[in-house]
């Protein structure tokens, strides 16, 4: 690297690996702008509920954009707090949808005395889940941990450490930035892990102690930042070892209802049960919980497929 951090391109929506040199460490590294602002503005959500989606997303993507084949992989978490339930699904092409389920009410009460409450606060007891999903012809594989420490970064380590004995770092940011465009939701991520030690590269426990004392430097503001690029930040944290950016991905927000899936749903229920769904205009109306869109069908189409 040179002595200057060069300019780059400033690049959003992407999550991407990067390598230091020499170092037996790996990490991955997320920025979302509009795709994030897309999935958290479909639903009027109060702003630490917004939050708490955003980092389950953020999440999704640096750990769904490492895997080697196609499919998905779920991020879920849910407790008996005011947020029942945060879901962020991520597709090895790149799209990307998330719900929360929580009681408003209690989410007010949670929030008294925080300037934003975490995940313990918002989960309460409850589970942290990771789900890979390769198709309908391969069986779902699961992970699943009690949620640990205050926020959805250390759930994510302590899962890491639990099901996978990998000793790992993750940083994770969400905010509403204001720019000339307007005021937007943004998220980023960051994640590092330990590659396990052989007899050339000899103990790595001083190299992980320094790139976490490196990797802590890391600021939220930094990691949302739209006017610093991936590779900025990454040459901000380790310039003096040599950094790169490699294998890009693209992500975008994208929900995979449609009418026809909305239909075939609404075929599984009885026709009484349908009766029972017809609206006065004499269509039934089913919004998805993903991206609050709203479908109105014709019962006679739903009885006839």
């Amino acid at each position: 690297m040179t002595d200057h951090a060069p300019a780059f391109t400033p690049t959003d929506d992407l999550a991407a690996a990067f390598q230091i040199e020499g170092w037996p460490v790996r990490g991955r590294i997320v920025r979302m702008g509009d795709a994030i602002d897309t999935i958290l503005s479909a639903h009027d959500y109060p702003e630490p509920v917004a939050a708490l989606l955003g980092e389950a997303c953020a999440l999704a993507a640096l750990v769904g954009s490492a895997l080697k084949f196609e499919g998905r992989l779920i991020v879920q978490a849910q407790g008996d707090g005011p947020v029942r339930y945060v879901v962020a699904d991520y597709d090895t092409n790149g799209s990307m949808r998330g719900y929360c389920r929580y009681d408003a009410d209690q989410v007010t009460e949670a929030s008294t005395g925080f300037v934003r409450p975490g995940a313990r606060a918002l989960l309460g007891q409850g589970v942290f889940v990771m789900t890979l999903d390769r198709g309908p012809d391969f069986e779902r594989t699961q992970g699943i941990t009690p949620i640990e420490g205050e926020s959805l970064s250390l759930a994510a380590e302590h899962y890491f450490e639990q099901s996978e004995q990998i000793p790992t770092k993750v940083h994770l940011a969400v905010g509403q930035v204001t720019t000339d465009a307007g005021t937007r939701w943004r998220s980023g991520g960051a994640l590092i892990q330990l590659i396990a030690g052989d007899e050339a590269r000899g103990s790595t426990e001083d190299v992980w102690d320094r790139t976490r004392a490196l990797f802590h430097t890391l600021a939220d503001d930094e990691l949302i930042d739209p006017t610093v690029p991936p590779e900025t930040l990454l040459f901000r944290l380790f310039h003096e070892d040599g950094v790169r950016l490699e294998d890009a991905h693209a992500l975008k927000a994208h929900c995979r209802c449609s009418p026809d899936r909305i239909q075939s749903v609404l075929g599984s229920f009885t026709e009484a049960e349908r009766a029972e769904m017809v609206e006065p205009d004499g269509m039934i109306h089913v919004t998805c919980e993903y991206c609050a869109t709203v479908y109105a069908l014709d019962p006679e189409a739903v009885a006839a497929q």
